[in-house]
């Protein structure tokens, strides 16, 4: 799929190599979209893959000096559920990072990958337009500021040019007089691409009465869009029923969806209604935050550093080498560099514990740690293995026991065909690393982005509450 993968230990390198190969070169960060773009053939001419994952410094969010928030290009998902200033300050965002995908794709994927993918079905695009995103592009040539809305030519295009990165994003921190969130609406609970999101920001006077509103709507045009109509005729009212309704109503017209295979125009049109009346009402209602789980499932265990600050940077093209750390043991590969991470474990490493079940980040079946955190190893590049430690469900049992997550699931009848099987208990026991004592509801977080085909989990579930009760 690619024919050199290099790895810069800055961002200065990382530069001057898209400088040098211009269209040829991508940067993968979490490679959530690209690898599946690069499998299906979608990315044709692009040989050249740029890994900035392990740069120092590029996953912080901040707040500056004039109240603006940044979100550095490694910023995933998961930072920001896992942001407590993101929750205080841009809480639409956080809603909309906790409806990707499933705990192992949040740890990937990244919002700045997310805004260049440029899907108008992707989630985190819809707040930060609505919060008024500007993103940095730099290259040799220097930097840009490019607001949001000027950001997007079409489904899928932007206006970065080959040799630029996107190195910042920039918001306004949303003020006490403000209140937002985000809504999702999609054909199953986790792991859908949405059929329409809508985001709202809305400022009060000391009246109750708004005096700002912004709201947008994704999955309904060529790009993310404002309702105007419905940010017009807010300015002025109180959120009552009836301004509900109406905004609602005038939120529809801004819509302009297409059919496809997930749905019909006419279908999308009326869930913008559905999506900004039920929005709105949890404003009303002061119940926004209660949608994301203060204590959330990140799949991190006691994992909380970012990129390795150590990394001295590598190139791989065929036959170099990659050193790696599997299981507490070390590997020397000189083949398979141009596959993903799960290929390399099974066809390289032998190692047939981790499953290809979708081979599209879909199934969880190839779940493993990739140094500390969960992650579906179909999705990552074989050369990222290079310098990390990696941990696959052959790596759980210790000393000849089994982890206790393998042990119940044997015993409470969890195992049915047996091939989703280590995807679960790699996610159960990730999850007993993080909370010990899980609820019910973070066991169910937790197994978000796994599929089994033979049971209704309530086996599976039952066996991961009672490894938890055996660890008091």
């Amino acid at each position: 799929m690619w024919k050199e993968y290099i790895s810069p230990k800055s961002l200065e390198e990382a530069l001057n190599i898209l400088a040098q190969y211009r269209d040829r070169a991508r940067i993968i960060a979490g490679g959530t979209d690209l690898v599946l773009e690069l499998e299906r053939g979608l990315r044709k001419g692009v040989d050249v893959l740029v890994d900035i994952s392990r740069i120092p410094d590029l996953d912080q969010i901040t707040l500056d000096e004039d109240e603006r928030l940044h979100l550095g290009p490694l910023v995933t998902h998961n930072h920001c559920v896992a942001s407590r200033l993101l929750r205080e300050r841009a809480f639409p965002l956080v809603r909309a990072a906790w409806e990707v995908g499933a705990p192992q794709i949040r740890n990937r994927g990244t919002v700045a990958g997310n805004l260049i993918t440029a899907s108008p079905a992707n989630d985190t695009i819809t707040p930060l337009m609505a919060l008024e995103a500007e993103v940095i592009l730099a290259s040799q040539r220097g930097e840009r500021r490019v607001p949001l809305r000027a950001f997007y030519r079409g489904v899928r295009q932007t206006v970065m040019a080959p040799d630029e990165m996107l190195v910042d994003i920039v918001f306004p921190a949303m003020r006490r007089t403000q209140r937002g969130s985000f809504v999702k609406l999609a054909l199953r609970r986790a792991q859908a691409i949405s059929l329409v999101n809508v985001a709202a920001v809305l400022d009060f006077d000391e009246t109750g009465v708004i005096r700002q509103a912004s709201i947008t709507l994704g999955a309904v045009a060529p790009t993310i869009i404002h309702a105007e109509e419905a940010e017009h005729y807010l300015v002025g009212q109180r959120l009552e029923e009836n301004t509900i309704e109406q905004a609602a109503e005038l939120a529809m017209r801004a819509a302009r969806p297409i059919d496809d295979v997930r749905a019909s125009a006419e279908y999308r049109r009326h869930l913008v209604g559905v999506g900004v009346r039920r929005l709105l009402r949890t404003l009303l209602q002061g119940q926004e935050t209660a949608e994301v789980p203060s204590n959330a499932v990140l799949l991190w265990g006691q994992q909380r550093t970012g990129a390795a600050a150590t990394f001295e940077g590598a190139r791989h093209a065929a036959g170099e080498v990659i050193r790696t750390r599997i299981n507490g043991k070390e590997y020397t590969f000189t083949s398979g560099f141009e596959k993903t991470l799960l290929r390399l474990l099974r066809e390289e490493a032998g190692l047939i514990g981790t499953k290809e079940g979708c081979a599209e980040g879909e199934c969880g079946a190839c779940t493993v740690f990739l140094d500390g955190k969960a992650v579906m190893a179909c999705l990552v590049p074989a050369p990222r293995a290079h310098g990390a430690e990696i941990v696959t469900v052959e790596g759980l049992a210790q000393d000849g026991q089994l982890h206790p997550v393998q042990q119940t699931f044997i015993e409470d009848g969890a195992v049915q065909c047996g091939y989703c099987t280590p995807g679960f208990v790699m996610s159960a026991a990730k999850l007993l690393e993080e909370h010990p004592q899980p609820t019910r509801e973070q066991i169910e977080q937790a197994l978000t982005g796994n599929l089994c085909r033979c049971t209704g989990y309530y086996k599976i579930i039952q066996a991961v509450e009672e490894a938890a009760m055996r660890r008091l």
